[in-house]
């Protein structure tokens, strides 16, 4: 498929294509929308599999990629959040990248439409825009929000001089992906022991039977061990409204008191303009992250209908667009179905939890344990990424380390 280059009129304004080093070598143009995990993935996919078939123009709203998945160990001095520039990310695989929102898609023209007014013509379009973090309850503190982290650092305050004693983590019912509420609870309870108090009660309170349960049965068993080790009380299978002092669970109506709720956000989606969605904003998409009915469109990540929000699923699902796209370009590529793999890494305060699940099918009863199940060990299992930031993440240190070797004088 030859590439788009023709200028369009749009509003009575004349907008030439974007162009590229590349353009004038027949390759086509894939314009990938979003700045995540699944963004990245596809990017560096095609890098891999069509560099001489297409050119990737990456669009995103904001100039870094943010890697958040141990933002909640920051309050706790177990990690922190990283800043990649996505320039640079761009640059490293051979892409273009276009700083702006986007405001629509015109399907038919094959163009995406910036809210600056800028469009940029398309011969294939991935969406990985993600989805949009809202509070769940009045009356809790959002995981994940900024106004927590100050928050949390006031709880642990009162938890050491003993006007705290009853802190409750909730999973709304239509949160899936649990993970980092437990990590919270955990290292709540760590922070709690390790600061000589011994009265504090901590409770989760999930609509799941047992802890983290999508992992599967023997892993979730772990999790309830550890929880109960850590003094954490589990209330599974229990939908939790949360008021002003207090908890309501049903089915039963009973009620907790508690004096600080922490609870997952819900997630929303974006309703893109011009594409198809569903009552919540996402995208339905087959196995190979096409779109139905749009010929030459794909969406991989949080921006799509899969239930479970979480990096390395929408890494998986932007491989297979990205293979689909390669394939759909001519290339030799016999894509490969998304079939997901749950993998999960759960920092405890003490040692990691390495969770693994097929949750396809076929992976039995899952798996967890302390070492390593995937390399590099990182919190999100991305098959492109992850080695990327690794290697970024490396040649940082060995340059830190030359600079502070040099002599002085």
């Amino acid at each position: 498929m030859a590439p788009r280059s023709a200028a369009r009129t749009v509003g009575g304004m004349h907008h030439e294509p974007t162009q590229s080093p590349f353009r004038d070598d027949g390759r086509a143009e894939v314009v990938i929308v979003g700045g995540g995990v699944a963004a990245l993935e596809a990017m560096i996919a095609l890098s891999d599999l069509a560099p001489h078939r297409v050119h990737v123009t990456l669009v995103a709203p904001d100039p870094d990629f943010v890697y958040r998945p141990l933002k909640i160990g920051e309050s706790f001095g177990v990690g922190q959040r990283t800043h990649h520039p996505l320039a640079r990310a761009a640059g490293d695989f051979g892409a273009s990248i276009v700083a702006g929102a986007v405001g629509s898609v015109d399907p038919a023209a094959r163009e995406v439409h910036c809210a600056g007014g800028r469009v940029l013509p398309y011969d294939s379009l991935i969406v990985a825009v993600g989805a949009r973090a809202v509070p769940a309850f009045a009356h809790a503190e959002t995981i994940g929000d900024d106004a927590a982290d100050e928050m949390l650092h006031g709880i642990l305050a009162d938890l050491e001089e003993g006007y705290l004693k009853r802190v409750a983590f909730v999973v709304p019912s239509c949160a899936v992906w649990s993970l980092p509420l437990y990590e919270l609870a955990l290292l709540t309870a760590v922070d709690a022991w390790s600061m000589g108090i011994d009265d504090a009660r901590l409770l989760v309170v999930s609509a799941e039977e047992r802890p983290l349960w999508l992992f599967g049965p023997s892993a979730s068993a772990s999790v309830e061990r550890l929880l109960e080790r850590r003094g954490i009380e589990f209330i599974g299978g229990a939908h939790a409204e949360v008021r002003r002092g207090e908890l309501v669970l049903t089915p039963g109506g009973r009620r907790l008191p508690v004096q600080r709720t922490f609870a997952l956000p819900v997630l929303q989606g974006p309703a893109l303009a011009g594409l198809p969605c569903d009552a919540h904003g996402f995208i339905a998409v087959d196995e190979h992250g096409r779109v139905a009915g749009l010929d030459g469109v794909f969406a991989a990540g949080d921006v799509t209908t899969f239930p479970i929000k979480q990096g390395g699923i929408a890494a998986q699902q932007a491989e297979a667009a990205a293979q689909a796209v390669a394939e759909r370009h001519g290339c030799a590529v016999e894509p490969e179905p998304f079939r997901p793999q749950l993998r999960g890494r759960l920092i405890t305060g003490d040692e990691d939890l390495f969770l693994r699940h097929e949750i396809a099918g076929g992976g039995g009863d899952g798996a967890a344990g302390p070492r390593a199940l995937w390399w590099p060990p990182t919190k999100i299992a991305a098959r492109r990424l992850a080695p990327y930031l690794f290697g970024v993440a490396e040649a940082e240190r060995m340059d830190l380390a030359h600079v502070t070797e040099l002599p002085v004088g």
